[in-house]
Parts: C-alpha cells; structure tokens; sequence
C-alpha cells in the first residue's frame, strides 16, 4: 500500500510516529512549523480538522505527484472545555482532578493532502475515569511527562493502566492517530 508515494508524517509526536509504523508504511516526519490558532467561535467538535488542515497548508506550494502528507491534532474535552498540553505541574493535576470519575472526549482531526486530493476527518473517543486519589495524580505527575499530552496524560503509559474504566471509541485515536479510519482512507486512495 501507498508504494507510489513518498510519505509525510507532518508531526513531532512520538505516538503518532510509533502509530504509522505499526500500518508498515515507509514515511519521513518532516513538521511544519504552523500558528495554531483558530475562530474563538468555533465549534469545539471543529477545531481538531480545522488545525490538521491548518497544519498541512505549508506543504500545498511543494507537493510533488508522488507525495503524500498525513498531519493531525489532537484535542481532550470536559464538556465545553478544551484540555491543552499542561505547562506545569500544577495545571497537570488540576486537568486530571478535572478529568477524575468523569467521561471526556478525545477527538483527533486528520488530513491526507496529495498532488491532486485533500481528505480530512475526525474520530472522537469517549473515555472515561475512576475516582482518582491525589497519590495516583501525583505519582504520575512525578513519575512519567504529562506535558507534552493534550489534557495531560497519556492512555498508553501507566495512568491509562489505572484511571480509565472504559472506552467508546478507537483507543489509537485517544493516543493521537485512529489508524483505523486513517488505513481506510489511505487504501481507498
């Protein structure tokens, strides 16, 4: 699959890298460096494919026939509220007090950009927390980097072991890539 193309993995994420391997695809990452702002109005449900268009946008002017760019973002939500990337220990434990014995979304956004198409989605993931103790927080605070995770936390390390109670949705997708609907949508190119 995809042996015509030259591959563009348009992100720095460890998880999104360590994802697209697993589909035994051949890619370079080669992120752009791109202002991720969006409309203050827009619709939550929006926001992550308008910054995975948003980040693909510098690659349009280069694009060759042969090559194929994959960008994405990933956004946590409590309801109305978007959970970022904590900048401290102290946001960090107040994203996952948040977060504890409740049900958020993970939604990540998607677009594929070829010489001649542009495709985009998002996959949305509910997840939901145990009650959490302020020794698990801090443990994983202390323990593993919450800071470089939308809402704090990675699914795939230790705390995901202990806090979450279930998923409806694409677990990958709450790791930052759902290469499920992403393998479709590369075989039907």
């Amino acid at each position: 699959m995809l042996e015509k193309y030259k591959v563009i993995l348009a992100s720095n994420s460890p998880r999104r890298k360590e994802l697209l391997q697993g589909l035994g695809i051949s890619f370079k990452v080669n992120p752009k460096n791109v202002d991720e702002n969006y409309p203050k109005d827009m619709a939550t449900k929006q926001i992550p494919e308008y910054l995975a268009k948003l980040k693909v946008a510098p690659f349009v002017p280069e694009m060759e026939e042969n090559m194929l760019v994959i960008t994405a973002d990933t956004i946590v939500c409590l309801g109305d509220e978007i959970l970022g990337k904590p900048a401290n220990s102290v946001e960090a434990a107040s994203m996952l007090k948040q977060l504890s014995g409740k049900t958020h979304q993970v939604l990540t956004g998607v677009c594929i950009l070829t010489h001649d198409k542009e495709i985009s989605f998002t996959s949305t993931s509910d997840v939901t927390f145990k009650e959490l103790s302020k020794q698990e927080i801090d443990h994983y605070i202390n323990n593993f980097n919450p800071y470089d995770k939308a809402g704090g936390y990675g699914i795939q390390e230790w705390f995901g072991y202990i806090a979450v109670e279930r998923i409806n949705g694409s677990f990958f997708n709450v790791m930052g890539l759902p290469v499920h609907q992403l393998y479709e949508e590369l075989k039907n190119l």
